[in-house]
C-alpha cells in the first residue's frame, strides 16, 4: 500500500517509530529475564500471594461458624437456660436458683426509709434487707455470692462489736456481704434470703418480704435458638419503617417479665416517635447510606453469613490489594527493575550504541519504561487472576463463580500497573540524577511511601496527598465501591451494630470526590494524578538526560 506521497507505508515515521519503540522495548525486556534479581523479585513476589491465597482457603475450609453477637445464647449461670429465654420469664440469669418456671417473687411487705415502725417478724423471702436478724431458722439451700445479693452462710464473717446496738452506730459490713454476732444476730447490707426471724431496720435503710409463686415447667430451648435470631432488615428505602425485631427483645409483647424488671428499658431509643426500628440517615447523593441508629436490640444478632462473612470476604481482597500489591509490589518492584533502566546502561557503557540510532532521548527514556512494565505489569495481572480465581470460586455465596471478585482484582492489577508505572518514572528520574546516591534516595522515598499508604489506611486525606500510595489506595477504594456498589452499606452496618470486620479496617470511603460522595469521580481524579505524575516524571528525566554528554 502506499500513502498521498506515492511512498510505501511500511516506510512511513509511524512504521520507523513502531521498529524503534518494539526494538529498544524487546531489549529492555531481554535484559530484565536475564538478570537474577529479577526472578529473585518476581519469585518473592509469587510466594507472598501463594502463601495468602492458602491461607485463605485454610480459612474457608474451617468453614464459618455463627457467632452470638448479643451474647444471649448463653448460659450464664449454668441451670441449662439460655440468656434470652430467662429474659421472657424475667428471671436472673446470674442466679442458678432462678429459672424459667422456679416461681416469681411477690412482694407481701416493705419498710421504707422513712417509716416510723422499723421492726418486722414473719418466715418470708425477704428482698434486699439492711439490717439485723434475728432468725429462728434460714434456709441453707438458697444459695448465691455477693454479686446475685443473696446469702452465702459459708462467707460470713463475724461482726467488729459484740452486740447488734454497738454495731448500729457504725454500721461496717460492706455491699452484698453479711457477718455474725457472738448470740447469733446477723447484720445484712442489701442482702436476699430466705428465713423466719425477726427484722430491725435502721433510719434511712429499706427492707422487703414476700413470697415465692407456685413452681411449673419450662421446656429449656437450645442455645441455637438465639444465635442469628435478629437479622438485619432493610429493604432500601431509608423513607420506609425499617428494622424489626425478631426474637422480640424489645418488644417484649407476651413476655413473662413484670413492670419492675423493665422499667428501665426505653424502646424508642433513636427517638423517631416509633418502638422498636432502625433509623437509615443518607448522604446528598440520597441513596448512600452514612448513618444508622438503631433502637435497642434491634437487628442486634445478624446472620453472620450474610453480613460478617461477605464483609470479611470482601475486606480479604481490600487487605491484598492494598497491602500485597500497593504497598510491597508497587514501589519494591520499580526498586529493583526500574532503578537502571538508563543508569545500568551509562555505567555498562552500552548507552552510546543504543542512542547512535535517531531516536530522541526522551523517546528512550519511554520505551525503556513500557519494557519494564510488560514484565512487571504482566507479573502483576497474573497474580491478580490467581488471586481471582481461588475468591470468585470459594467465596460465600450461592452463586458458582463470583464475578464480582474478578472485576475487582482486575481492577486492583490496574490501579497496581499505575503505580508501578509513577514509580518506575520516579525512580529511574532518581538514576539519572545521581547514579551512586540514586539507590539511597529511592530507599528513603520507599520507606515515605509505606508510611504514607499506612496514615491513608488510618483515615488521614491531607498530609497523604503528596504521595503515589495515597491515590494509588484511593483507586482501590473507589474500584470497590463501583463494582460492590453496597459496600458503604455494610460497612456502615457493620460498625452501627458494634461488629469487627477486616472490611471496615482496610477499606473506607473514597474522600476526593469533590463533594459528590460519587466514586467514578474519585475513581477518575486518582487516575489523571498518577498520570500527571508519571508524565511530569518522565518530562524531568528527558531534560536531564538530554543534557548529558555520552562519552
Amino acid at each position: 500500500m502506499m500513502d498521498k506521497q506515492g511512498r510505501s507505508l511500511s516506510e512511513t515515521v509511524w512504521t520507523r517509530l513502531d521498529r524503534k519503540a518494539g526494538a529498544i522495548t524487546e531489549l529492555t525486556v531481554r535484559q530484565l529475564r536475564h538478570r537474577i534479581s529479577t526472578w529473585v523479585v518476581l519469585g518473592v513476589g509469587l510466594l507472598m500471594i501463594l502463601m495468602l491465597s492458602a491461607l485463605y482457603v485454610d480459612a474457608v475450609r474451617d468453614g464459618f461458624e455463627p457467632i452470638d453477637n448479643d451474647g444471649d445464647s448463653r448460659d450464664w449461670d449454668g441451670d441449662g437456660y439460655p440468656l434470652g429465654q430467662e429474659r421472657k420469664y424475667g428471671t436472673s440469669d446470674w442466679n442458678p436458683e432462678q429459672y424459667p418456671g422456679s416461681g416469681s417473687y411477690v412482694q407481701d411487705g416493705y419498710i421504707g426509709w422513712a417509716d416510723d415502725i422499723r421492726t418486722h417478724s414473719g418466715n418470708h423471702t425477704w428482698d434486699y434487707v439492711t439490717g439485723i436478724f434475728s432468725p429462728i431458722w434460714i434456709d441453707e439451700s438458697y444459695r448465691g455470692d455477693r454479686w446475685s445479693q443473696i446469702l452465702d452462710l459459708d462467707s460470713v464473717s463475724n461482726c467488729d462489736q459484740e452486740e447488734p446496738s454497738e454495731f448500729m452506730d457504725t454500721w461496717s459490713v460492706g455491699w452484698g456481704q453479711a457477718c455474725e454476732f457472738d448470740n447469733g444476730d446477723y447484720a445484712f447490707q442489701e442482702i436476699r434470703f430466705r428465713g423466719e426471724g425477726t427484722l430491725t431496720v435502721p433510719r434511712s435503710q429499706t427492707a422487703g418480704w414476700g413470697h415465692m409463686t407456685d413452681v411449673f415447667y419450662v421446656e429449656e430451648e437450645p442455645a441455637s435458638n438465639y444465635i442469628d435470631e435478629d437479622d438485619l432488615d432493610w429493604n432500601g428505602n431509608a423513607l420506609e419503617y425499617q428494622g424489626f425485631d425478631d426474637d422480640g427483645d424489645c418488644l417484649r409483647d407476651g413476655w413473662n417479665i413484670g413492670p419492675e424488671f423493665d422499667f428501665w428499658f426505653d424502646k424508642d431509643d433513636n427517638r423517631n416517635g416509633r418502638d422498636c426500628d432502625v433509623i437509615y440517615v443518607l448522604g446528598s447523593d440520597g441513596e448512600t447510606v452514612i448513618d444508622i441508629i438503631a433502637d435497642e436490640n434491634v437487628d442486634e444478632d445478624p446472620d453472620d453469613e450474610k453480613l460478617l462473612g461477605e464483609s470479611n470476604h470482601r475486606g480479604f481482597i481490600v487487605a491484598v490489594g492494598k497491602i500485597a500489591f500497593i504497598m510491597i509490589l508497587s514501589i519494591f518492584l520499580p526498586l529493583f527493575l526500574a532503578l537502571g533502566l538508563v543508569r545500568d546502561e551509562t555505567e555498562n557503557g552500552t548507552l552510546h550504541y543504543l542512542l547512535s540510532k535517531p531516536i530522541h532521548r526522551g523517546e528512550f527514556i519511554t520505551y525503556r519504561i513500557l519494557g519494564y512494565l510488560l514484565i512487571s505489569g504482566s507479573f502483576v495481572l497474573l497474580l491478580s487472576l490467581i488471586m481471582a480465581s481461588v475468591t470468585s470460586l470459594l467465596g460465600p455465596g450461592d452463586s458458582i463463580i463470583r464475578f464480582g471478585d474478578i472485576v475487582v482484582w482486575i481492577g486492583i492489577a490496574f490501579a497496581t500497573i499505575l503505580a508501578l508505572t509513577a514509580y518506575g518514572a520516579l525512580f529511574n528520574t532518581l538514576g539519572l540524577i545521581s547514579s551512586r546516591y540514586g539507590v539511597y534516595i529511592a530507599l528513603v522515598i520507599g520507606i515515605y511511601e509505606f508510611v504514607m499508604a499506612v496514615m491513608t489506611l488510618s483515615g488521614a486525606t491531607l498530609v497523604p496527598v503528596l504521595s503515589i500510595s495515597h491515590w494509588t489506595l484511593q483507586l482501590v477504594d473507589s474500584i470497590v465501591l463501583i463494582v460492590w456498589d453496597d459496600t458503604l452499606f455494610m460497612d456502615m452496618m457493620s460498625s452501627a451494630f458494634g461488629y469487627d470486620t477486616i472490611l471496615g479496617f482496610f477499606w473506607s470511603p473514597p474522600a476526593h470526590t469533590l463533594g459528590t460522595e460519587n466514586p467514578y469521580v474519585s475513581a477518575i481524579i486518582s487516575v489523571i494524578v498518577l498520570v500527571l505524575i508519571t508524565a511530569s516524571m518522565i518530562f524531568f528525566a528527558q531534560s536531564l538526560f538530554k543534557r548529558r554528554e555520552i562519552m
